[in-house]
């Protein structure tokens, strides 16, 4: 006598979970990717004036709607990801060189020079004095790649690198880098100045640098002189307020938190 095992068909159940993890996991993919944010236009605020006109005349680019890579492109986490920690596939080295000056209290300042690589469009001389974001300097990806550019189209480009941040340049008196401390970068434009003095400046800070440079150019009319403008590329506008945003847990805020402050503890503990 034999005697026949069927095996149970599986619940239907179980089909429904499968296609309930994968709706889910799709979900999440669509909610990190931002696939569904709409693209747009910036959104400009300015005072009219001729300046602003010519800007908006020059740089047609800033009225036309932003279209991000496909799939990523309109994720802020996966862009920081791709470009902070892999770069360009081939990013530029541009050539310069490294100066030196003593500040009075005993610190070493560093910043590097690259001279332009072609005439400048209407035949001046101008240099670009670059202030980079928090615990950067001229080696960092995002600024080789912009001094590249700005010295083919005709720009010198200083470059600070910010008091302690680079690996092989150790401090000579007992701090680093602030928040709000613009004695290297006025010692840097100082030197500009009197080594080339026909030259223009064009002021470039990021992040970080912004709040420098603008801090810089508003502590004396001074500093203004041989200025042709000013600009600040994603300037955090108060370090208290941003202080709260960051120890928010929504959009992954708290997260970065923990990158620069490991960052920042990296760099004072290379110098103890």
């Amino acid at each position: 006598m034999s005697v026949t095992l069927e095996t149970p068909e599986l619940p239907a159940v179980f089909d429904g979970v499968k296609l309930a993890a994968v709706a889910a996991v799709l979900y999440v993919i669509v909610r990190c990717l931002n696939l569904k944010s709409p693209t747009a236009p910036p959104e400009l605020i300015f005072q009219d004036s001729a300046l602003s006109r010519f800007l908006l005349k020059s740089c047609p680019l800033l009225t036309k709607e932003y279209i991000p890579p496909l799939i990523w492109g309109k994720s802020g986490h996966i862009q920081t990801a791709l470009y902070g920690k892999m770069g360009r596939v081939r990013s530029p080295h541009p050539y310069g060189h490294r100066k030196y000056l003593t500040m009075p209290d005993g610190a070493t300042a560093t910043f590097d020079l690259f001279e332009p690589q072609s005439e400048h469009c209407i035949g001046e001389d101008v240099t670009m004095v670059i202030c980079p974001g928090i615990a950067n300097h001229s080696e960092k990806q995002y600024i080789r790649t912009f001094v590249d550019y700005a010295q083919k189209n005709g720009y010198r480009c200083a470059v600070l690198n910010h008091l302690g941040a680079l690996p092989n340049i150790e401090l000579t008196s007992p701090r680093m880098f602030t928040y709000g401390c613009t004695w290297e970068f006025g010692a840097m434009v100082n030197y500009i100045k009197k080594t080339y003095p026909q030259t223009q400046l064009v002021v470039v800070g990021f992040s970080l640098g912004g709040n420098i440079v603008c801090k810089y150019l508003g502590e004396n009319q001074a500093n203004q002189e041989r200025v042709l403008c000013c600009v600040s590329v994603c300037q955090g506008y108060s370090a208290l307020r941003a202080q709260e945003t960051f120890m928010q847990w929504d959009q992954c805020r708290r997260f970065y938190n923990f990158l620069m402050a490991d960052n920042m503890k990296k760099i004072i503990l290379s110098h103890r």
